[in-house]
Protein backbone atom coordinates (compact mmCIF):
# COMPACT_ATOMS: atom_id res chain seq x y z
CA UNK A 1 0.00 0.00 0.00
CA UNK A 2 1.45 3.65 -1.19
CA UNK A 3 2.32 6.02 1.77
CA UNK A 4 -0.57 8.56 0.06
CA UNK A 5 -3.09 5.39 0.44
CA UNK A 6 -2.47 4.56 4.08
CA UNK A 7 -2.86 8.81 4.88
CA UNK A 8 -6.15 8.69 2.84
CA UNK A 9 -7.20 5.48 5.30
CA UNK A 10 -5.94 7.26 8.44
CA UNK A 11 -7.47 10.69 7.78
CA UNK A 12 -11.10 8.69 6.98
CA UNK A 13 -11.05 7.27 10.23
CA UNK A 14 -13.98 9.33 12.38
CA UNK A 15 -12.77 11.85 14.26
CA UNK A 16 -14.42 10.86 17.19
CA UNK A 17 -12.54 7.66 17.46
CA UNK A 18 -9.04 9.08 16.07
CA UNK A 19 -8.99 12.53 17.96
CA UNK A 20 -9.36 10.89 21.63
CA UNK A 21 -6.67 8.16 20.65
CA UNK A 22 -4.28 10.83 19.78
CA UNK A 23 -5.32 12.64 22.51
CA UNK A 24 -4.26 10.09 24.50
CA UNK A 25 -0.98 9.29 22.73
CA UNK A 26 -0.26 12.97 22.99
CA UNK A 27 -0.72 12.97 26.55
CA UNK A 28 1.46 9.42 27.13
CA UNK A 29 4.01 11.26 25.26
CA UNK A 30 4.06 14.59 27.25
CA UNK A 31 3.76 12.56 30.08
CA UNK A 32 6.64 10.86 29.59
CA UNK A 33 9.07 14.03 28.95
CA UNK A 34 7.75 15.41 32.31
CA UNK A 35 8.95 11.74 33.89
CA UNK A 36 12.42 12.83 31.59
CA UNK A 37 12.65 16.61 32.99
CA UNK A 38 11.72 15.25 37.11
CA UNK A 39 14.08 12.79 37.27
CA UNK A 40 12.38 9.65 36.20
CA UNK A 41 12.82 6.79 33.58
CA UNK A 42 9.39 7.23 31.68
CA UNK A 43 9.90 3.35 30.21
CA UNK A 44 10.14 1.95 33.69
CA UNK A 45 7.32 4.27 34.80
CA UNK A 46 4.86 3.07 32.14
CA UNK A 47 6.18 -0.84 32.15
CA UNK A 48 5.56 -0.60 35.84
CA UNK A 49 2.18 1.13 35.64
CA UNK A 50 1.06 -1.45 32.81
CA UNK A 51 1.81 -4.10 35.12
CA UNK A 52 -0.11 -2.62 37.84
CA UNK A 53 -3.45 -2.73 35.82
CA UNK A 54 -2.92 -6.28 33.61
CA UNK A 55 0.24 -7.82 35.15
CA UNK A 56 -1.46 -10.75 36.71
CA UNK A 57 -4.98 -12.19 37.42
CA UNK A 58 -5.38 -9.78 40.95
CA UNK A 59 -4.31 -6.70 39.00
CA UNK A 60 -7.17 -6.89 35.89
CA UNK A 61 -9.87 -7.50 38.65
CA UNK A 62 -8.97 -4.66 40.38
CA UNK A 63 -8.51 -2.71 36.95
CA UNK A 64 -12.13 -4.25 36.07
CA UNK A 65 -13.81 -3.29 39.16
CA UNK A 66 -12.46 0.41 39.03
CA UNK A 67 -14.06 0.89 35.57
CA UNK A 68 -17.53 -0.10 36.77
CA UNK A 69 -18.46 3.02 38.05
CA UNK A 70 -16.46 4.88 35.67
CA UNK A 71 -18.55 3.46 32.99
CA UNK A 72 -21.93 4.13 34.31
CA UNK A 73 -20.60 8.02 35.85
CA UNK A 74 -19.21 8.57 32.06
CA UNK A 75 -22.55 7.53 30.58
CA UNK A 76 -24.57 9.80 32.96
CA UNK A 77 -22.23 12.49 32.04
CA UNK A 78 -22.52 12.04 28.25
CA UNK A 79 -26.39 11.53 28.45
CA UNK A 80 -26.63 14.93 29.26
CA UNK A 81 -24.39 16.66 27.11
CA UNK A 82 -26.10 14.15 24.08
CA UNK A 83 -29.08 16.04 25.13
CA UNK A 84 -27.93 19.46 25.70
CA UNK A 85 -27.23 19.91 29.46
CA UNK A 86 -24.13 19.62 31.39
CA UNK A 87 -24.69 17.76 34.60
CA UNK A 88 -21.56 18.46 36.78
CA UNK A 89 -23.95 16.70 39.63
CA UNK A 90 -23.39 13.38 38.81
CA UNK A 91 -21.38 13.52 41.90
CA UNK A 92 -23.87 13.82 44.02
CA UNK A 93 -26.18 11.62 42.18
CA UNK A 94 -23.53 8.84 42.63
CA UNK A 95 -23.92 9.58 46.46
CA UNK A 96 -27.23 9.33 46.97
CA UNK A 97 -27.33 6.12 45.27
CA UNK A 98 -25.13 5.03 46.97
CA UNK A 99 -26.84 5.78 50.23
CA UNK A 100 -30.01 4.47 48.97
CA UNK A 101 -28.62 0.75 47.70
CA UNK A 102 -27.16 0.58 51.15
CA UNK A 103 -29.91 1.52 52.71
CA UNK A 104 -32.31 -1.51 50.92
CA UNK A 105 -29.66 -3.73 51.29
CA UNK A 106 -29.27 -3.49 54.91
CA UNK A 107 -33.15 -2.88 55.67
CA UNK A 108 -34.56 -5.36 54.18
CA UNK A 109 -33.85 -9.44 53.90
CA UNK A 110 -35.78 -11.21 50.58
CA UNK A 111 -34.59 -13.47 48.03
CA UNK A 112 -31.82 -12.27 45.96
CA UNK A 113 -33.43 -11.77 42.66
CA UNK A 114 -35.56 -9.68 44.25
CA UNK A 115 -33.44 -8.14 46.68
CA UNK A 116 -30.60 -7.26 44.47
CA UNK A 117 -32.77 -5.88 41.93
CA UNK A 118 -34.98 -3.74 44.38
CA UNK A 119 -31.44 -1.94 45.71
CA UNK A 120 -30.10 -1.25 42.05
CA UNK A 121 -33.64 0.40 41.26
CA UNK A 122 -33.61 2.08 44.54
CA UNK A 123 -30.25 4.02 43.65
CA UNK A 124 -31.49 4.63 40.44
CA UNK A 125 -34.72 6.13 41.43
CA UNK A 126 -32.06 8.43 44.43
CA UNK A 127 -29.70 9.34 41.11
CA UNK A 128 -32.96 10.28 39.02
CA UNK A 129 -34.82 12.24 41.95
CA UNK A 130 -31.59 14.15 42.69
CA UNK A 131 -30.90 15.34 39.54
CA UNK A 132 -34.66 15.80 38.99
CA UNK A 133 -34.32 19.10 40.65
CA UNK A 134 -31.96 20.79 38.55
CA UNK A 135 -33.78 19.96 35.82
CA UNK A 136 -37.12 21.38 36.46
CA UNK A 137 -35.07 24.12 37.59
CA UNK A 138 -33.54 24.43 34.35
CA UNK A 139 -36.85 23.77 32.40
CA UNK A 140 -39.60 25.93 34.55
CA UNK A 141 -36.90 29.18 36.10
CA UNK A 142 -34.42 28.61 33.31
CA UNK A 143 -32.13 28.22 35.86
CA UNK A 144 -27.85 26.77 34.52
CA UNK A 145 -27.95 23.27 35.37
CA UNK A 146 -24.14 23.53 35.65
CA UNK A 147 -24.89 26.17 39.10
CA UNK A 148 -27.78 23.78 40.32
CA UNK A 149 -25.94 20.70 40.10
CA UNK A 150 -22.84 21.80 41.98
CA UNK A 151 -24.29 23.18 44.63
CA UNK A 152 -26.65 19.78 44.70
CA UNK A 153 -23.14 17.91 45.12
CA UNK A 154 -22.13 19.67 48.84
CA UNK A 155 -25.96 18.85 49.55
CA UNK A 156 -26.00 15.27 48.78
CA UNK A 157 -22.44 15.42 50.77
CA UNK A 158 -23.42 16.61 53.93
CA UNK A 159 -27.02 15.03 54.16
CA UNK A 160 -25.97 11.30 53.15
CA UNK A 161 -23.17 11.97 56.10
CA UNK A 162 -25.79 13.13 58.44
CA UNK A 163 -28.14 9.86 57.76
CA UNK A 164 -25.46 7.58 57.80
CA UNK A 165 -24.45 9.17 61.71
CA UNK A 166 -28.28 9.16 62.52
CA UNK A 167 -30.10 6.13 60.85
CA UNK A 168 -27.55 3.43 59.39
CA UNK A 169 -24.57 3.53 61.50
CA UNK A 170 -24.09 1.81 64.97
CA UNK A 171 -20.48 2.67 65.12
CA UNK A 172 -21.16 6.31 64.35
CA UNK A 173 -19.15 6.46 60.82
CA UNK A 174 -20.43 3.51 58.94
CA UNK A 175 -23.06 1.54 58.13
CA UNK A 176 -23.73 -2.49 58.86
CA UNK A 177 -22.38 -4.40 55.66
CA UNK A 178 -25.83 -4.92 53.10
CA UNK A 179 -27.00 -8.68 53.29
CA UNK A 180 -25.29 -11.25 50.97
CA UNK A 181 -29.03 -10.82 49.26
CA UNK A 182 -28.44 -7.27 47.58
CA UNK A 183 -24.42 -8.06 47.47
CA UNK A 184 -22.73 -7.98 44.00
CA UNK A 185 -19.64 -9.67 44.96
CA UNK A 186 -18.71 -12.82 42.86
CA UNK A 187 -16.85 -15.86 44.48
CA UNK A 188 -16.57 -16.86 40.96
CA UNK A 189 -14.93 -13.82 39.46
CA UNK A 190 -13.26 -13.31 43.13
CA UNK A 191 -11.44 -16.78 42.90
CA UNK A 192 -10.46 -16.72 38.97
CA UNK A 193 -8.66 -12.54 39.84
CA UNK A 194 -7.02 -13.96 42.92
CA UNK A 195 -9.51 -12.36 45.30
CA UNK A 196 -9.54 -9.26 43.87
CA UNK A 197 -12.80 -7.50 44.87
CA UNK A 198 -13.95 -7.53 41.25
CA UNK A 199 -17.78 -7.89 40.84
CA UNK A 200 -20.92 -8.17 38.74
CA UNK A 201 -21.22 -4.80 38.62
CA UNK A 202 -19.25 -4.91 35.47
CA UNK A 203 -22.29 -6.60 33.77
CA UNK A 204 -24.78 -3.86 35.07
CA UNK A 205 -22.14 -1.00 33.46
CA UNK A 206 -21.75 -3.13 30.16
CA UNK A 207 -25.75 -3.89 29.90
CA UNK A 208 -26.11 0.45 30.74
CA UNK A 209 -23.82 1.48 27.68
CA UNK A 210 -26.04 -0.86 25.29
CA UNK A 211 -29.30 0.78 26.82
CA UNK A 212 -28.37 4.39 26.56
CA UNK A 213 -26.69 3.71 22.97
CA UNK A 214 -30.53 2.08 22.10
CA UNK A 215 -32.17 4.55 23.66
CA UNK A 216 -30.58 7.55 21.99
CA UNK A 217 -29.85 5.87 18.32
CA UNK A 218 -32.71 3.90 18.07
CA UNK A 219 -36.01 5.09 19.83
CA UNK A 220 -38.55 7.85 18.63
CA UNK A 221 -37.56 9.03 22.21
CA UNK A 222 -34.32 9.30 21.97
CA UNK A 223 -34.41 11.07 18.72
CA UNK A 224 -36.27 14.29 20.59
CA UNK A 225 -33.69 13.95 23.34
CA UNK A 226 -31.28 14.88 21.05
CA UNK A 227 -32.96 17.57 19.17
CA UNK A 228 -34.49 19.55 22.11
CA UNK A 229 -30.70 18.95 22.84
CA UNK A 230 -29.62 20.75 19.73
CA UNK A 231 -31.90 23.36 19.20
CA UNK A 232 -34.72 24.27 21.50
CA UNK A 233 -36.50 26.33 19.72
CA UNK A 234 -36.74 24.60 16.55
CA UNK A 235 -37.73 21.51 18.69
CA UNK A 236 -40.77 23.30 19.99
CA UNK A 237 -41.69 24.72 16.72
CA UNK A 238 -42.31 20.59 15.63
CA UNK A 239 -44.37 20.20 18.43
CA UNK A 240 -41.99 18.49 20.58
CA UNK A 241 -42.50 19.34 24.92
CA UNK A 242 -39.02 20.62 25.56
CA UNK A 243 -39.84 20.87 29.52
CA UNK A 244 -40.49 17.54 29.35
CA UNK A 245 -37.85 16.45 27.53
CA UNK A 246 -35.17 18.63 29.44
CA UNK A 247 -36.65 17.00 32.57
CA UNK A 248 -36.14 13.43 31.38
CA UNK A 249 -33.35 13.55 30.43
CA UNK A 250 -32.08 15.15 33.69
CA UNK A 251 -33.83 11.85 35.20
CA UNK A 252 -31.86 8.91 32.82
CA UNK A 253 -28.39 11.10 33.42
CA UNK A 254 -29.12 10.81 37.23
CA UNK A 255 -30.50 7.34 37.14
CA UNK A 256 -26.95 6.36 35.01
CA UNK A 257 -25.30 7.99 38.51
CA UNK A 258 -27.02 6.64 41.06
CA UNK A 259 -26.43 3.20 39.75
CA UNK A 260 -22.77 3.91 39.67
CA UNK A 261 -23.27 4.78 43.44
CA UNK A 262 -25.28 0.96 43.95
CA UNK A 263 -21.94 -0.72 42.21
CA UNK A 264 -19.65 0.88 44.91
CA UNK A 265 -22.25 -0.02 47.60
CA UNK A 266 -23.18 -3.18 46.72
CA UNK A 267 -19.96 -3.89 45.17
CA UNK A 268 -17.10 -3.02 46.51
CA UNK A 269 -17.37 -1.97 49.71
CA UNK A 270 -20.62 -3.65 50.37
CA UNK A 271 -21.50 -0.36 52.82
CA UNK A 272 -21.57 3.10 53.08
CA UNK A 273 -19.34 5.41 55.46
CA UNK A 274 -19.12 8.85 56.40
CA UNK A 275 -16.91 10.90 53.89
CA UNK A 276 -14.13 13.66 54.67
CA UNK A 277 -15.08 14.29 51.03
CA UNK A 278 -15.84 13.52 47.33
CA UNK A 279 -15.34 10.36 45.71
CA UNK A 280 -14.06 11.81 42.44
CA UNK A 281 -15.86 9.18 40.40
CA UNK A 282 -18.56 11.14 39.20
CA UNK A 283 -16.31 14.23 38.08
CA UNK A 284 -13.80 11.84 36.54
CA UNK A 285 -17.06 10.72 34.84
CA UNK A 286 -16.27 13.89 32.87
CA UNK A 287 -13.11 12.98 31.64
CA UNK A 288 -14.53 9.87 30.63
CA UNK A 289 -17.65 11.04 29.21
CA UNK A 290 -15.10 13.65 26.90
CA UNK A 291 -12.37 11.18 25.89
CA UNK A 292 -15.22 8.69 25.20
CA UNK A 293 -16.41 11.29 22.59
CA UNK A 294 -19.59 10.97 24.33
CA UNK A 295 -20.49 7.64 22.70
CA UNK A 296 -21.73 4.92 24.39
CA UNK A 297 -19.26 1.94 23.48
CA UNK A 298 -16.26 5.01 23.12
CA UNK A 299 -17.10 5.55 27.00
CA UNK A 300 -16.61 1.20 27.52
CA UNK A 301 -12.96 1.90 26.14
CA UNK A 302 -12.26 5.54 28.06
CA UNK A 303 -13.85 3.95 31.43
CA UNK A 304 -11.28 0.81 31.16
CA UNK A 305 -8.33 3.39 30.33
CA UNK A 306 -8.79 5.54 33.29
CA UNK A 307 -9.66 2.22 35.54
CA UNK A 308 -6.28 1.05 34.06
CA UNK A 309 -4.63 4.34 35.00
CA UNK A 310 -5.70 4.34 38.55
CA UNK A 311 -5.16 1.25 39.32
CA UNK A 312 -1.89 1.15 37.67
CA UNK A 313 -0.58 4.03 39.06
CA UNK A 314 -0.54 2.42 42.24
CA UNK A 315 2.20 -0.13 41.18
CA UNK A 316 5.02 2.97 40.28
CA UNK A 317 6.34 4.03 43.34
CA UNK A 318 7.63 0.81 44.40
CA UNK A 319 8.41 -0.79 41.03
CA UNK A 320 9.60 2.40 39.37
CA UNK A 321 10.48 4.94 41.69
CA UNK A 322 7.60 6.92 40.25
CA UNK A 323 5.05 9.29 42.04
CA UNK A 324 1.62 8.08 41.54
CA UNK A 325 0.73 11.93 40.89
CA UNK A 326 2.07 11.67 37.86
CA UNK A 327 -1.06 9.75 36.63
CA UNK A 328 -2.79 12.58 37.64
CA UNK A 329 -0.74 14.53 35.11
CA UNK A 330 -1.20 12.24 32.13
CA UNK A 331 -4.61 12.65 32.60
CA UNK A 332 -4.87 16.03 32.62
CA UNK A 333 -2.61 16.37 29.91
CA UNK A 334 -4.97 13.43 28.31
CA UNK A 335 -8.13 16.06 29.01
CA UNK A 336 -6.42 18.86 27.78
CA UNK A 337 -5.48 17.32 24.58
CA UNK A 338 -9.29 16.03 24.05
CA UNK A 339 -10.18 19.23 24.61
CA UNK A 340 -7.95 20.88 22.25
CA UNK A 341 -9.21 18.70 19.30
CA UNK A 342 -9.69 21.51 16.52
CA UNK A 343 -5.84 21.41 17.00
CA UNK A 344 -6.04 17.90 15.99
CA UNK A 345 -8.80 18.17 13.47
CA UNK A 346 -6.34 20.89 11.84
CA UNK A 347 -3.73 18.33 11.18
CA UNK A 348 -5.88 15.88 10.35
CA UNK A 349 -7.59 18.02 7.62
CA UNK A 350 -4.10 19.42 6.34
CA UNK A 351 -3.09 15.44 6.66
CA UNK A 352 -6.13 15.19 4.27
CA UNK A 353 -5.32 17.94 1.74
CA UNK A 354 -1.49 15.62 1.16
CA UNK A 355 -3.22 12.69 0.74
CA UNK A 356 -5.01 13.77 -2.04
Amino acid sequence: MKLSELKKFFVSTSSAFVVPVLAVLLGMIVGAVVMIASGYNPLAGYSSLLYGAFGDPYYIGETIRQTTPYILAGLAVAFAFRTGLFNIGVEGQLIVGWLAAVWVGVSFELPKVIHLPMAILAAALAGAIWALIPGILKAYLRVHEVIVTIMMNYIALHVTNAIIRSVLSDEGFKSKPVHESASLRSEFLESITYHSSVHYGIIFAIIGAVVMWFLLEKTTKGFELRAVGFNQHASQYAGMNVKANIILSMIISGAFAGIAGAMEGLGTFGNISVKAGFTGVGFDGIAVALIGGNNAFGILLSALLFGALKVGALEMPSSAGVPTELVDIIIALIIFFVASSYVIRLLLSRLKKGAE
